[in-house]
């Protein structure tokens, strides 16, 4: 009986068909950017002060510039004159114009401060959720909470939408999950209140992150085996283009409410794919609707300018006796080596996305120019991804994902001893830091699933990704409250973070050139190296000849010595 695979290689395993689908899937992970990494631009913090009722009349009656209004007026530079003020009436005519708090202050002493009670005065021609929420000083906090909730959504999601694709076919998924993220997002663009932004904010990330699944799952499911891990990373790298033209939007369109609009809108015009792309004909075989699946395989053959096999009719899914087996959570940690991968990996899915996310944020919130640093730093994605095709096949798995975590470990490092006065060194390092993280990113993913058995390998997928996830919800804060202690302080932990996996990368066993694990046997048997299965049969080949070339030998010496 013909496997989709064997219908493939026939029809064309990478044709005009998964080429089109291909691209079309591309927009999706395109727009899964602005949500994972929005916040950069949706909640920027520019420099801002206490509102004091007269100081603006004050300012234009003595013809003030802002730096002379800001050092007569404002208490100081940084967190002082950012949350308190002087307890002063501006509107009272002794002020003079020259050094007007001088005859106030009584012996020397210093004029007393009080809390912002009138608002702030926000430095930016646009606007963001924090100067029109003012979401600064005691409330700083709730920038980190807007971001950890589409996290916690990635988190929760996962388990739901996971189950939709399975159960009612990943193109159900697809469409129901992107119409809901696109009206989701302009929901969020019109949210009148901040409690109304974060449950918004939270139910997009229940179904934006299954929606990028499902296209990920659909695309790797058409192509034939021989492209499935080319086309996986350049769909991620599709998520690269959609942080670039974030970039651009942003700059184009500073408001916050028509940013999100600008990146919500286009998702609808996604809904196209029910016209475009059809259901996967391997979960249609998982579902015993046979039929479906032939005439998918048959359009697809059409649409490759090549002639379906004769005995297309007998197309099925290939036997697996190890899905019989069912999997638990217990398995994962059942003998040692399984153990150690399974923990392994949650950790280096755990620093990924902190240091990931962690290096824009801290860019976002550190750099010269906030739109400028965050295109060079998205850019340096594009090389990440071709680095990955070019070295996954030469050296294997483990030593590229150790170098690219001790590479962004120790850009994270050396960032902390660059000067102020260094921007363009700044930005140069991050890229770096970016690059390695990027990489890692993607490879953590290949090597998740070459390490586990058959029937734990999507369980052990969702386990340790799982804390990817987490890692996103804890970012913010661990960022934006450490900055509040020391600018460099999250510097210091991305490193450490960045340092350690590299080093506990290595405690795995390559697995370039190594079959996939059936069973628990197998996958404990993966740091002793094992061959290749097709060697292994070979071997047994050989050997069984030569055993029956001995065996005729010994008959053929037998006979003669009876003669």
């Amino acid at each position: 009986m013909l496997t989709v695979d064997d219908v493939l290689e026939q029809v064309g395993e990478f044709g005009w068909f998964q080429k089109q689908t291909f691209l079309i899937l591309c927009l999706l992970s395109a727009a899964f950017a602005p949500i994972y990494v929005g916040i950069v631009f949706l909640a920027f913090t520019p420099d801002h002060r206490c509102r004091s009722p007269g100081v603006a009349e004050l300012s234009r009656r003595c013809g003030w510039s802002l730096a002379e209004e800001l050092n007569y007026t404002v208490p100081g530079p940084g967190p002082e004159g950012q949350c308190l003020r002087y307890e002063v009436d501006w509107n009272q005519s002794t002020l003079g114009c020259l050094d007007p708090l001088a005859s106030l202050a009584t012996n020397g002493s210093p004029l007393p401060l009080g809390p912002c009670e009138q608002g702030w005065v926000y430095d930016t021609p646009g606007s963001s959720i924090v100067t029109e929420f003012n979401l600064v000083c005691d409330d700083s906090w709730k920038v980190d909470l807007f971001q950890s909730c589409v996290n916690l959504g990635f988190f929760l999601g996962s388990l739901g939408v996971g189950y939709i694709a399975d159960r009612f076919g990943r193109k159900v998924c697809l469409l129901a999950t992107t119409l809901t993220c696109a009206i989701l997002g302009v929901l969020t663009a019109v949210a009148p209140d901040y409690t109304s932004l974060l449950i918004f904010r939270l139910l997009q990330g229940l179904v934006s992150k299954g929606s990028w699944t499902a296209g990920y799952t659909l695309i790797t499911e058409f192509v034939g085996l021989g492209y499935r891990r080319t086309v996986a990373i350049l769909y991620q790298m599709a998520f690269t283009v959609g942080l670039v033209l974030l970039s651009g939007l942003a700059y184009i369109l500073p408001h916050w409410r028509w940013l999100q609009l600008a990146v919500s809108l286009p998702i609808f015009l996604l809904l196209f794919c029910y016209w475009f792309v059809p259901e996967s004909p391997r979960w249609l075989l998982s579902q015993k609707r046979n039929t479906e699946a032939i005439k998918i395989m048959d359009h697809i053959a059409q649409k490759n300018g090549k002639l379906p096999p004769a005995d297309l009719k007998t197309l099925s899914l290939e036997e697996d006796v190890t899905e019989k087996l069912s999997p638990s959570f217990a398995d994962l940690f059942r003998t040692p080596n399984l153990r150690k991968y399974t923990f392994i990996l949650m950790y280096l899915w755990f620093t990924s996305s902190v240091v990931y996310q962690g290096l824009i944020m801290h860019v976002g919130a550190t750099g010269g120019n906030l739109y400028l640093d965050f295109l060079y730093s998205a850019l340096v994605e594009f090389p990440a991804g071709f680095i990955i095709l070019l070295t996954i096949d030469r050296f294997g798995r483990r030593y590229p994902l150790a170098t690219s975590n001790l590479a962004a470990g120790l850009a994270c490092f050396l960032m902390i001893f660059i000067p102020h006065d260094l921007p363009w060194l700044n930005i140069m390092v991050a890229c770096v830091g970016r690059m390695g993280i990027t990489i890692v990113f993607q490879m953590v993913c290949l090597v998740n699933a070459e390490l586990f058995p058959t029937f734990i390998r999507n369980l052990g997928m969702m386990v340790c990704s799982s804390l990817c996830d987490l890692g996103g919800v804890l970012t913010p804060f661990l960022v934006f409250r450490l900055m509040e202690v020391w600018q460099g302080s999250p510097l210091i932990l991305f490193a450490a973070l960045g340092l350690v996996a590299g080093g506990m990368t290595l405690l795995l066993p390559e697995t370039k050139g190594v079959t996939l694990p059936e069973t628990i046997e197998d996958a404990e048997n993966l740091q002793r190296k094992a061959k290749p299965k097709e060697n292994k049969i070979y071997l047994q080949v050989q050997t069984s000849e030569l055993n029956t070339q001995a065996a005729k030998r010994d008959a053929s010496q037998g006979t003669a010595q009876q003669k």
